[in-house]
């Protein structure tokens, strides 16, 4: 699929990609990075060709492998992506700003999935949007955004559910 196949139509259930943590040991100027990538399945994942970073934000960098700040501004980036709100910044993601729900589903997303991984680390868009919608569920809420309605298939060869 070329950069231009990949535009974003929220809603749309095969628009998966995979979130590419490299840390400070992998990276080239020793700063972690997440990169957006083409979704690879099999042994061969470092085929997948980049898409995009996101960008850092201007408070802080990221980090993760434990519980702090690096990881929750991580966290922050990868939901505000992942649900097609923009930049984690006014949504409620971004850490210290906000104790509502997008805050605390940071701080869950963080301590589940970030706090937990290793240098370099692969997660699919659609992982995160099941982990969402599983999040929204186990705390009894029904505004789920929007973005995490419809999913792209858990399996390659899969038939789009919708």
């Amino acid at each position: 699929m070329s950069e231009e196949g990949h535009k974003r139509q929220p809603g749309s259930s095969r628009d998966d990609w995979t979130y590419h943590g490299v840390g400070s040991v992998r990276s080239a100027d020793g700063r972690p990075r997440i990169l957006v990538e083409h979704t690879v399945f099999g042994r061969d994942r470092n085929g997948g060709s980049v898409l995009r970073e996101l960008p850092m934000p201007d408070y802080g960098g990221y980090a993760w492998g434990y519980d702090g700040g690096g990881p929750a501004r991580a966290a922050a980036a990868i939901l505000a992506d992942a649900l097609d709100l923009g930049s984690a910044e006014g949504t409620g993601l971004r850490p210290g700003q906000s104790v509502d729900t997008l805050g605390q589903l940071r701080r869950d997303f963080c301590w589940d999935l970030l706090a937990q991984a290793t240098d370099e680390w692969r997660l699919r868009r659609g992982a995160v949007l099941r982990w969402v919608r599983g999040w929204y569920a186990e705390k009894g809420l029904t505004d789920i955004p929007a973005a995490a309605v419809h999913l792209p298939p858990a399996h390659p060869d899969q038939d789009d559910p919708a």
